[in-house]
């Protein structure tokens, strides 16, 4: 069969066998000059092959030990073929081999591509178990076909369908729709086993492919400069919707504001699943959020990056019985207004800005920060899931979220250093190229597409600024209808939050005791309620994040704990805490407990008998008792948050005497009005 092959020397054909290996391409083959013969001083280890003029190039040395007829490659079909210049003309091909490798070359040299060792999300897994195709039923009206046939008006359609999107108000395309547009028909094209996606990139390339001139900066041509960018709406966006688990965790996030009325930022802490709103959909789900550390202002904060405690935080995470992941992050933006504390500015909207040009060149470098691995990128990733949402006012003054991604343009730009914040917020600035040696940057030309006043499409020079919204990609955001989050609880004191919130293992023991915790066993028919409060108690994020810094409990008996906690039915399912009951940094802090309990109280009346007669009362009744006292020392401390004449505070969450002045309670370091 042939195989027409065109590159920069020109157009040829070759004389091939299906068995043939890749390595025919190359050499010589009955009298008929291939590759290496028809180019001028190639270097081999070089030489790619694609589908496309640019773009999805493969070194051909990774297909090495396939046979052309595994490529898919048929009678007639075109490959493109590129390769660097060699130093001194040579004919030797890379090392491809019709031979079967031994043993001990085949441990040494994988024969695999970079995109086909890559370990993509379960989500991505599962999608590409799928076709995506949008299932139809019969149209009353045209379908004229029986029960069991299909026409055009009732077969399923393609899940990048435009009528379709159209129709139900979809603006972008989900990522594998997207790839599935990209990918070709039929599985016997040699392209199908070649990535679709190519990351962007708007750096000079170094060295230059041409090797004529000396590197950039030094100098610079057509070959390795990029090439001019028209910015545009990205059609498809990597994550379509973002799901808040519960409302609690928004609503704890946003005490420390309502407290101080500081802006705070958080990581949001959960996993991605398939999102059925949208064809071949992908949502990210929260879980948790962490609060690393910050300085909050009334109209900004400060955040360091990276973060001290980030791998342990990733780690812990995965940990989970849904291994979790950090899938975006996000932050406040809140005034309220001088008339009405209760209510917010409204300043987000479609006449100022949605996201400010500082704010999306931090989302693309986070972004660049968090690829997404994938099987269909050369690199073996492409683009990243992070998304970022903001917590700002409505237009009648509430709190709501928004949430958004950056497009690959953006993150590109970022990488390349062409773009900065400007000081009007819905404004980027475009760079001035600069040839320093240390700080060198090539600008390439940028046009963005506008209509005009005549309604007109216009195509303008974004020199040197163009309007924030061509970088954004929006993101839908909601809750479940009926929630089922991983962690049941968010009452422990959040982490990095001083003078607000503090975390003490003084506040953990009392939290233990208060639940009879080292009485507590793992058999649910005795005191099912102890061990239902005691597993409510445990599965809360912020406690888990704050028991790995103790060091009262080793790193498996963390992974146990992890485990139990976040198991999808424990509050139903009780077995699992005996596996946590048995691990060592749990009998250690059910001995701090111990020693660190109070004293049952005694009675000076003894019976008949001579012992004392509250031997028989059941421990429940203390407890009652000592509640009772404690409210009734709140209820005539004059309403000064549970302070008694004494100058004695009850604290309300764990009935500690607080003799300080302080406002946090002594031992669980919670608020104490």
């Amino acid at each position: 069969q042939l195989v027409r092959i065109r590159s920069k020397d020109g157009n040829f054909r070759f004389e091939v066998s299906p068995q043939d290996d890749v390595a025919a391409l190359l050499h010589w083959r009955s009298n008929c000059p291939q590759i290496l013969e028809t180019t001028v001083n190639p270097d081999p280890s070089s030489i790619t092959i694609s589908n496309q003029p640019r773009g999805s190039e493969v070194k051909i040395a990774s297909f090495k030990g396939k046979t052309l007829q595994s490529l898919g490659l048929k009678h007639g079909d075109l490959i493109f073929v590129g390769y660097n210049p060699g130093i001194a003309t040579s004919t030797s091909a890379p090392e491809i081999t019709t031979n079967q490798p031994s043993a001990e070359s085949s441990q040494r040299q994988p024969t695999t591509n970079v995109w086909e060792r890559v370990k993509e999300d379960p989500v991505d897994e599962y999608w590409r178990s799928q076709d995506g195709k949008i299932p139809r039923g019969r149209d009353a009206r045209f379908c004229k076909h029986g029960a069991n046939g299909m026409c055009d008006y009732c077969m399923p359609l393609e899940p990048y369908d435009s009528g379709y999107h159209a129709e139900h108000n979809i603006k972008h395309l989900s990522y594998h729709a997207h790839l599935q547009k990209l990918s070709p028909k039929t599985s016997s094209s040699a392209t199908s086993l070649l990535p679709s996606l190519t990351p962007l990139s708007y750096k000079v390339k170094v060295p230059c492919p041409s090797g004529g001139h000396a590197p950039w900066p030094a100098g610079i041509c057509t070959a390795c400069q990029p090439s001019a960018i028209t910015l545009q709406s990205q059609p498809f966006r990597t994550v379509d919707h973002l799901e808040i688990a519960s409302q609690d965790i928004i609503e704890r996030f946003l005490q420390a504001w309502r407290t101080t009325g500081m802006q705070r930022f958080g990581w949001l802490i959960g996993h991605y699943e398939p999102y059925d709103k949208v064809p071949m959909g992908i949502k990210a789900v929260v879980e948790a959020i962490y609060e690393s550390p910050q300085e909050g202002e009334l109209d900004g904060l400060t955040l360091g990056i990276p973060w001290e405690e980030e791998q342990r935080i990733r780690e812990l995470a995965r940990w989970s019985s849904t291994p979790l992941s950090i899938v975006g992050y996000i932050f406040t933006d809140l005034t309220p207004t001088p008339d009405d504390r209760t209510r917010s500015i409204y300043k987000r909207h479609p006449q100022s800005f949605f996201l400010s040009s500082l704010e999306v060149i931090f989302a693309a470098t986070m972004q660049n920060l968090h690829p997404t691995p994938s099987r269909s990128s050369t690199t073996g990733s492409f683009g990243s899931r992070l998304v970022t949402a903001v917590l700002t006012a409505t237009e009648d003054g509430q709190v709501d979220i928004s949430a958004y991604q950056v497009s690959e343009q953006a993150c590109a730009m970022v990488d390349a250093d062409m773009i900065e914040a400007s000081v009007d917020p819905g404004i980027v600035r475009v760079k001035e190229e600069d040839r320093d040696q240390d700080s060198a940057r090539y600008v390439p030309d940028v046009f963005y597409r506008y209509k005009n006043e005549y309604g007109l499409e216009v195509k303008k020079n974004a020199k040197p600024c163009f309007p924030v919204e061509y970088l954004i990609v929006n993101v839908t955001h909601g809750f479940p209808q009926n929630p089922s989050p991983i962690f049941k609880s968010n009452s422990f004191a959040i982490e990095n939050r001083p003078g607000v919130e503090n975390q003490h293992v003084e506040g953990v023991i009392a939290s233990l005791a208060r639940m009879d915790a080292p009485n507590v066993t793992s058999d649910p028919t005795q005191n099912p309620q102890k061990l239902i409060e005691l597993a409510r108690w445990l599965s809360d994020w912020h406690l888990i994040a704050f028991l790995g810094t103790t060091q009262l409990i080793s790193q498996d008996d963390m992974k146990t704990l992890t485990r139990v906690a976040t198991s999808p039915a424990i509050l139903q399912d009780l077995t699992p805490l005996s596996d946590l009951f048995k691990t060592e940094g749990w009998q250690t802090l059910m001995t701090f407990t111990r020693e660190s309990a109070p004293a049952v109280p005694t009675s000076s009346h003894l019976g008949s008998s001579g012992s004392r007669m509250d031997d028989d009362i059941p421990s429940e009744v203390f407890d009652q008792i000592a509640a009772e006292e404690a409210a009734a020392r709140g209820s005539t401390g004059g309403g000064n948050g549970g302070e008694d004449s004494s100058g004695i505070r009850i604290c309300p969450h764990c009935t500690f005497e607080n003799v300080h002045g302080g406002s946090d309670c002594e031992v669980c370091g919670l608020p104490l009005s």
